[in-house]
């Protein structure tokens, strides 16, 4: 509140002494050229004292203040634990990010994938630009309204600091231009389960590399669809998209049911694909020579319940992991003639929706399950059983359970391997710093909020949110995607 300035009031020009003031000269019936012939009524020191800022009583003042002051609630709101109040929303502490901006699309989408362009890498000039790709979920009695979306957004700038500081710097008036959503469109017929992207590099290194989709789909078919022409015409005007560039190169009917595993092989650069379904069967499809996309008709089988994601390992080009609701992540070679896992561990006693090996440490894999915990393991502890022998149930190296709904994506940053993204069904993406080590004297409270273990570093409130990926070439930006649309954000602790 702001405070109504005291009225002036009439001062002795002479300064205080030793805390006595100055002798008064005597009156006289004479109106001196500066007095006031109508006199003053002083009040005295007593008085002015109690009187305050604006004439009354500070006790006074404080009391009326009090009753008229908005109720504020002092307690630390968490998404995903705390519960708003009827009428009540949340808004974004603005100052926390260095760039933020959301987009709606005409149906939702349940997966999406971030594609590598020809802008250079470890970009932090704005206005930014990247290209992704995602699968629609439209209402069954509209799924011809399906369709695969290959984006670009571009203007995307940075927080506008400058203006609500009222910065004189007038020199970034191109960082905070409004941001600009291309697309361009491939039919479908169903709902997208998940999509993937897979590139290799063109002999021109100034042109995009050719890009490979794979999507999976309601139907239970995996499409392999080229993206590189509409990747291309975004920024060649007037290019036109012939119907024949957005049939599918391959429609892989070897699923009976649908299924949510989909993973590229970063190590084959023509392109080896591993798809999983809900009846625990895992295929390995690939690219020969002439273009033609086989599929071996041997399942990899050993889960007892549906592949929820799968992982090639990011340096054995032999060597693939997969999650499912049985609660195992499995380890298999690709050379086995018996089709089995070579390594079994239970990691949950729920479902294991999401996995993820870090790029930068190859021994390290993350695991999201049903139950919001989510855990980091060390491969090294992974131990193959035999048929006389069983080896102690590894521990893993760190697990959380802040998140009280299930975990619907997991992703190692692609530069940092301390530093993880998570999103969960409690409408939370939160951005966690493995290196933040706690004693066990510590106490697992941060600033005083009670349950908020001191790796959490950032939590984000994306409604609805199902799957996040860090941008490759922008360092610490994040893109999610969820029932009120996609979310590109990059916070200043990244």
């Amino acid at each position: 509140m702001a405070k109504r300035p005291a009225e002036e009031s009439y001062a002795p020009s002479d300064a205080l002494k030793k805390g006595e003031r100055p002798i008064q000269p005597q009156d006289n019936d004479e109106v001196g050229p500066y007095e006031d012939e109508f006199g003053d009524d002083f009040e005295s020191e007593d008085e002015i004292f109690e009187a305050g800022v604006d004439g009354r009583p500070d006790i006074e003042r404080e009391a009326e203040e009090s009753r008229d002051a908005m109720e504020v609630d002092q307690q630390t709101f968490i998404p995903g634990r705390s519960k708003l109040k009827a009428g009540e929303s949340l808004s974004p502490d603005t100052s926390t990010y260095e760039m933020l901006h959301t987009l709606s699309t005409t149906w939702p989408c349940l997966s999406f994938d971030v594609v590598r362009d020809t802008l250079g890498a470890n970009r932090k000039t704005y206005p930014a630009t990247l290209y992704a790709v995602a699968g629609t979920q439209a209402e069954s009695i509209r799924a011809k309204e399906n369709e695969l979306m290959i984006m670009k957004l571009s203007g995307l700038s940075r927080m506008d600091r400058e203006r609500e500081e009222e910065s004189d710097d007038d020199d970034d008036g191109d960082e905070s231009m409004e941001p600009i959503l291309e697309t361009k469109s491939i039919p479908l017929t169903s709902t997208t389960n998940r999509v993937r992207t897979h590139q290799y590099p063109q002999s021109d290194p100034s042109k995009i590399s050719t890009t490979f989709t794979a999507t999976m789909t309601e139907a239970a078919e995996v499409l392999i669809h080229d993206i590189t022409p509409h990747l291309s015409s975004f920024d060649n005007p007037g290019t036109m998209i012939t119907p024949q560039q957005s049939k599918p190169l391959a429609t892989l009917k070897m699923h009976r049911a649908e299924g949510y595993a989909v993973d590229w092989s970063p190590l084959v650069a023509t392109g080896k694909l591993l798809t999983g379904d809900n009846d625990g069967k895992i295929f390995v499809t690939t690219c020969e020579d002439g273009g033609r996309w086989t599929t071996d008709n041997r399942p990899f089988t050993g889960h007892q319940g549906s592949i929820e994601d799968i992982q090639w390992s990011p340096n054995e080009k032999n060597v693939f992991a997969s999650a499912s609701s049985d609660g195992t992540v499995k380890v298999w070679d690709v050379r086995s003639k018996s089709r089995k896992p070579a390594v079994s561990v239970t990691v949950s006693s729920t479902d294991v929706n999401v996995m993820s090996w870090s790029h930068q440490t190859a021994h390290l894999l993350a695991t999201g399950a049903d139950d919001g915990e989510w855990a980091v393991w060390d491969l090294r502890q992974w131990k193959p059983s035999t048929n006389n022998t069983s080896n102690p149930a590894p521990k893993p190296v760190a697990s959380f359970n802040f998140n009280k709904e299930q975990i619907t994506s997991i992703e190692w940053h692609p530069t940092d391997d301390s530093i993880v993204a998570v999103a969960a069904g409690d409408n939370t993406l939160t951005l966690w710093d493995l290196a933040v080590e706690l004693d066990d004297e510590e106490s697992r409270d941060t600033a005083g909020v009670q349950d908020v273990p001191p790796q959490l570093l950032f939590v984000h409130y994306m409604e609805m949110v199902k799957e996040c990926h860090w941008h490759p070439q922008i360092p610490g930006c994040v893109m999610g995607t969820g029932g009120s649309g996609f979310g590109v954000f990059k916070t200043i602790s990244v």
